[in-house]
């Protein structure tokens, strides 16, 4: 194989797009998926997949620092692709300790076994490269200035015209980090110890911070396939506040593409902000959703706008996130494939055509599945 490339996480939502993207255009790599399979992670994320040639699951934990040294030797890997997280806001609040050992010690035993592992070759740090995906939640909230949006372009730091904007200010690569969340926190810690990594010990590192993602293979408790679901079944729609916070979204291909280039392409040390220029509030982004799966359904339209319910919010809950993707794009030409409406169309799509793989996730049965499969292992 021309490159032997770790992938963690890779059972995830994220992890799978990127996996099933670098074994189907890199034939000549050996891509090896290394996933704990705790709730989130589903290798039915990656059926399709599974039986290539070039492609290794191994079942492990990332904090676990003597089994992280057997995978690098084991495997002799030259790249990393670090996607294994804890990030659910919601688990963090409930259960900060378990983020903070996945996402800090975690982070840091991989980091420490790449580093044993390549300063031992004779060629050391030559071709290698570890590949740190973390959040736009590290940078704290921005400002809501503009709350019925304005179109972004020249009047704003934004580098797509034609896009609503809830603001002026964008998060850059060199925002001050300010994260307001238990999950975002640990993030923020991961993030500094992949830099002091290079930066002590001359690690080939790159960093970067995402938008929120959304697509197919999207774990159920995140708002749009949770929101997909509750409509195809008729239940609640919680919604937080008043539904006024913004966020900005990226389709996960679009995500997996920029991860691809980045790995090959990227400079040494550099942070690259990747977001989908797709500001929205979370009500108007619900009612885009109501009316697309009532739409499929053959539900006469709004008859799902009645399962909305206000909650109380979540304790401190950031108003906006907005990315400004221009050095991605500069540098390395990337810009996302999809408008919206499109993604939000296939996303809803494939959620409704595949009620077997929901209906597995929120019966928890992939879970007991795999735990007999593995337990032997």
């Amino acid at each position: 194989m021309k490159r032997n490339i770790l992938i963690t996480g890779g059972a995830g939502f994220i992890g799978s797009h990127v996996v099933r993207l670098m074994v189907n255009r890199y034939p000549d790599y050996h891509i090896v998926n290394l996933d704990l399979l705790t709730y989130a992670g589903n290798l039915a994320n990656l059926k399709d997949i599974e039986h290539k040639p070039n492609y290794t699951f191994v079942k492990a934990d990332i904090a676990d620092l003597d089994r992280m040294r057997q995978v690098m030797k084991e495997y002799e890997i030259d790249g990393v692709i670090h996607l294994a997280a804890e990030s659910h806001v919601d688990r963090s609040i409930k259960n900060p300790f378990a983020f903070a050992r996945t996402n800090v010690m975690g982070t840091l035993s991989l980091l420490q076994a790449a580093r044993e592992y390549w300063e031992s070759l004779p060629e050391k740090y030559a071709g290698k490269r570890f590949y740190h995906v973390s959040t736009d939640e590290v940078y704290g909230s921005l400002a809501l200035t503009h709350p019925d949006g304005i179109e972004a372009g020249a009047t704003t730091k934004a580098s797509a015209k034609g896009h609503t904007a809830y603001g002026t200010e964008f998060f850059v690569e060199t925002s001050k980090y300010d994260p307001h969340s238990p999950y975002s926190a640990s993030k923020a810690s991961s993030d500094h110890f992949v830099r002091a990594y290079h930066d002590t010990y001359g690690m080939p590192v790159v960093v970067t911070n995402c938008s929120n993602n959304y697509g197919p293979y999207q774990f159920p408790e995140k708002l749009i396939p949770l929101f997909i679901n509750n409509i195809r079944n008729g239940k609640e729609l919680p919604v937080y506040g008043k539904g006024e916070n913004v966020r900005d979204w990226l389709f996960v291909e679009d995500h997996a593409r920029a991860i691809d280039l980045i790995f090959h392409s990227g400079k040494t040390a550099e942070t690259y902000n990747i977001g989908g220029f797709n500001e929205w509030k979370n009500i108007d982004l619900i009612k885009v959703i109501i009316k697309t799966v009532d739409r499929m359904l053959g539900n006469p339209e709004g008859h799902s706008l009645g399962l909305i319910r206000y909650v109380t919010d979540r304790p401190g809950h950031d108003s906006r996130y907005a990315i400004d993707s221009r050095k991605l794009r500069d540098e390395l030409g990337w810009e996302p494939s999809l408008q919206f409406e499109e993604g939000i169309e296939k996303t809803v799509r494939w959620y409704l055509d595949n009620q077997e793989w929901i209906d597995n996730i929120t019966s928890g049965a992939y879970e007991k599945y795999y735990e007999d499969m593995y337990a032997n292992r």
